[in-house]
């Protein structure tokens, strides 16, 4: 779901938000179109916009887990959980904890990769947000799911900032619950 179609059509956040991501092209390699969020942080009204955006969303779901994937999820999730009373929990990539983890192997666009969470960092019954900056086929935000379900956790829904329109397609999600503010048809190539 977009945030356009939920009740935030015209809001003028949104386009700022659009406003501030810029494409790279061939980044990191040839054939690819990078959506670099980078300057979205450098307005602090369009970031608190963005994290307002979702902390909207979700401070009535009774989210007790934020869960920022590495390593974009990390710059909006912390804030989010705060705001929301909950705790974060990084997901990072292989090798990146320490202590004791569980781990999940993946396909990504361009290649394989393999992240991790703490054991013992999710509840049996926890109630948990995915977070990253961009969703495409989906494979990082399911590696999470599984992660996350596997330790007891029920993910309420994931979120992203950017959302490419493979993943309307292609969504390796299952069905699962997806909340996106802004396409990259409204994103202009810097």
């Amino acid at each position: 779901m977009f945030a356009a179609e939920n009740g935030l059509k015209g809001d003028p956040r949104l386009q700022a938000i659009s406003d501030t991501i810029r494409v790279i092209p061939h980044f990191p390699k040839p054939g690819i179109m990078f959506q670099d969020i980078t300057p979205l942080f450098l307005n602090h009204k369009v970031f608190k916009d963005t994290v307002d955006i979702f902390v909207e969303r979700y401070k009535d779901m009774s989210i007790s887990v934020v869960a920022g994937i590495e390593a974009r999820g990390f710059l909006f999730g912390p804030s989010i959980a705060l705001a929301i009373g909950a705790k974060f929990v990084p997901v990072r990539k292989r090798g990146k904890l320490p202590g004791k983890v569980i781990s999940e192997d993946y396909e990504l666009e361009y290649g394989k990769d393999c992240i991790e969470v703490h054991v013992g960092a999710v509840q049996q019954g926890d109630k948990a947000l995915v977070i990253d900056d961009l969703v495409a086929t989906g494979g990082t935000l399911s590696a999470a799911i599984n992660l996350l379900e596997c330790m007891g956790a029920e993910v309420v829904e994931c979120a992203c900032v950017i959302g490419l329109p493979e993943v309307k397609e292609h969504s390796k999600l299952n069905g699962r619950p997806l909340y996106i503010l802004v396409e990259p048809s409204e994103l202009i190539e810097s």
